[in-house]
């Protein structure tokens, strides 16, 4: 008889043990059983792993990102062009105002901060004096101690003066002499306002003397009248500013109302409330910037068509000066103030309207939806 093979005699002991065939894990757990030493060997890991993720791959994930929403903020303005527009044209009008009057008042401090800021009186002396007694008035002025420095401008040396500086040097040859008076300037030591107009009065009370000035009365008045301009635009800046955060905050809850279904379903699967934030942020960022650029343009614009009587007017007084617009200072500090403006109001507008839009709490003033 033929001896039974070896796969024979493994099913008959099978079906002696139990009938049943092993399966594979249970065959493969009987040799791990049957081969201590194999049960270490390294075996296929399965289920999930740990990555750890890089910083610089964080950092370009969070800049693509940050590039997508402000490219998708962007987008949604052109969306609603007419909107966007009047929004802007509001903004570049508010901004182009206090830049404006900045920049007026640049110039016209440009044109005071030539002059000189010490006060001055101007002796006028009369014409019937000799220069002979005029130069013996002024050495007796020297030794007064109220005053600081005496400068003598002759007849003659005022005549050349007028004729050089004046647009109206034919008129002197109508007159058979000389019509010009000499003058001397006196520096008071006392620079006390209080003070000047009693100097003034003492010095005209003199023999020989027809009129005494205070020359640096009108500069002390321009001084004292464009500080008062200075300190009114920034007054007028402030209001300015608060308009546009008004108007960006109004622009920007309009915008999340708009989209709060949107928002709701975001929250609902897990979205944080910065990332929540991050597209509304970006729409104020926007509006301020582009507001910014049309309010340069705006100024640009105001100053290029007075420049021309600005310097025709200039050119009776200084043939040297320009008007200036803002500069790149100041046109950097119009961009940023805009640029900030405009992430201040949609941060405060997202961040009070955005607790009220949460997943369970009802809308407010609509009985017909119940809770999200």
């Amino acid at each position: 008889m033929a001896k039974p093979g070896r796969n024979e005699q493994a099913s008959a002991g099978l079906r002696q043990a139990g009938g049943r065939q092993a399966t594979p894990r249970q065959a493969e757990r009987r040799s791990t059983e049957r081969n201590p030493v194999d049960r270490g060997s390294a075996a296929p890991r399965r289920g999930a792993e740990q990555h750890r993720i890089q910083f610089a791959d964080r950092r370009r994930s969070w800049r693509r990102h940050h590039l997508n929403v402000a490219r998708e903020a962007l987008l949604r303005l052109k969306q609603t062009p007419v909107a966007s527009l009047m929004t802007l044209a509001v903004l570049a009008i508010a901004l182009a105002l206090p830049g404006f009057l900045l920049a007026a008042l640049g110039n016209l401090q440009t044109l005071t901060d030539g002059w000189d800021p010490q006060p001055r009186i101007a002796l006028y002396m009369q014409t019937e004096l000799s220069d002979a007694s005029i130069d013996s008035f002024s050495r007796e002025l020297l030794l007064r101690e109220d005053l600081s420095s005496v400068e003598l401008i002759s007849r003659q040396k005022g005549l050349e003066e007028f004729r050089q500086y004046s647009a109206f040097a034919d008129l002197l040859e109508r007159f058979g002499s000389n019509p010009l008076p000499a003058v001397i300037m006196v520096l008071p030591r006392d620079g006390d306002p209080l003070q000047l107009p009693l100097l003034r009065s003492e010095l005209a009370a003199l023999p020989g003397v027809d009129e005494a000035l205070l020359d640096m009365e009108w500069v002390q008045r321009l001084a004292a009248v464009l500080a008062l301009a200075q300190r009114g635009s920034y007054v007028l800046g402030g209001l300015l500013a608060l308009a546009v955060l008004l108007v960006v905050g109004n622009t920007v809850r309009m915008t999340i109302e708009s989209r709060r279904d949107e928002i709701l379903v975001s929250k609902l699967v897990g979205a944080t409330d910065a990332w929540v934030r991050r597209p509304f942020l970006y729409s104020g960022f926007w509006f301020g910037l582009l507001g910014g650029v049309l309010a340069w343009l705006l100024v640009q614009l105001a100053l290029s068509l007075l420049a021309q009587p600005a310097q025709a007017l200039a050119d009776l007084y200084l043939n040297q000066f320009q008007l200036q617009g803002l500069g790149v200072q100041g046109s950097l500090i119009m961009l940023a103030t805009a640029t900030l403006l405009g992430l201040s109001g949609s941060w405060l507008a997202v961040s009070r309207h955005l607790r009220e839009i949460e997943p369970g709490v009802a809308i407010p003033g609509d009985s017909g939806s119940g809770a999200v």
